[in-house]
């Protein structure tokens, strides 16, 4: 199994947080949130990454040069970061996409645990990991289901049809890493292809006719990483350091 992270955005909504550092290199525990990715990831197995980035490129490049140990990462860089949405970013990374991988957002982290849930989960084609809770907002991944089978996903689906959120990674194998690259190629020749979510795709899949499994991680720790508030969670599940709150404390 590959993993692909998406991190090429800069975080803007977490600035001053941001000012000089991509977001996925924000401080926590003894670690960043990339290395905490990477360090999960290939303490569950995963031997290679491809890594996404934008936004101050040369400073997560240094990061992973850096480090010591850990799935051995390929860095792909995507020019279009700041005019782009992160389709364009799954377009840098197609190369590989050839076998079974994960798709991972630059700013969801996740325990060892949860991780483990995803991968032990039945061989799906696409599979879509997602949570439930008892509210959703407007900011949320929202996702409808019939059983387990998703029927569609997008930030704008009404409250009465939303069964769940996706947490940000996707499960890749057999037949779907080619289902998702073709339909990736596709989009991507499109008007609109630059500005759209990658999870677009998996809509327009699942819309037309496409099964899109999911895999329920409810009960696991997880969380994303989009504002100061987010951060202060993230910090408060996996950790916090003398480095992080000097970050946190510029705001």
């Amino acid at each position: 199994m590959h993993a692909i992270i998406l991190a090429a955005g800069r975080g803007s909504r977490l600035l001053p947080l941001t000012t000089d550092l991509p977001k996925c290199l924000l401080p926590i525990g003894n670690t960043t949130v990339l290395g905490m990715q990477l360090d999960t990831l290939y303490a569950q197995g995963i031997q290679t990454a491809t890594v996404v980035t934008g936004f101050n490129s040369h400073m997560v490049k240094a990061e992973i040069e850096a480090r010591k140990s850990g799935p051995r990462v390929k860095i792909r860089y995507n020019p279009f970061f700041q005019v782009a949405d992160n389709l364009a970013s799954c377009w840098m990374a197609r190369k590989s996409m050839k076998s079974d991988f994960l798709v991972i957002n630059g700013d969801t982290l996740f325990t060892p645990e949860l991780l483990q849930r995803i991968l032990s989960a039945p061989a799906k084609d696409i599979s879509v990991t997602i949570d439930q809770k008892g509210y959703y907002d407007g900011d949320d991944m929202k996702v409808s289901l019939d059983g387990t089978v998703l029927t569609a996903i997008g930030k704008t689906l009404p409250l009465t049809e939303t069964h769940g959120e996706s947490i940000g990674m996707l499960r890749f194998m057999n037949a779907g890493p080619k289902i998702f690259t073709d339909e990736l190629k596709r989009l991507m020749k499109t008007a609109d292809g630059t500005k759209s979510w990658y999870l677009s795709v998996i809509h327009g899949l699942a819309t037309s006719g496409v099964q899109i499994d999911t895999t329920n991680i409810k009960g696991n720790d997880w969380s994303e990483l989009d504002t100061p508030e987010d951060y202060e969670v993230c910090r408060s599940i996996f950790g916090d350091s003398e480095m992080a709150r000097k970050r946190f404390a510029v705001i």
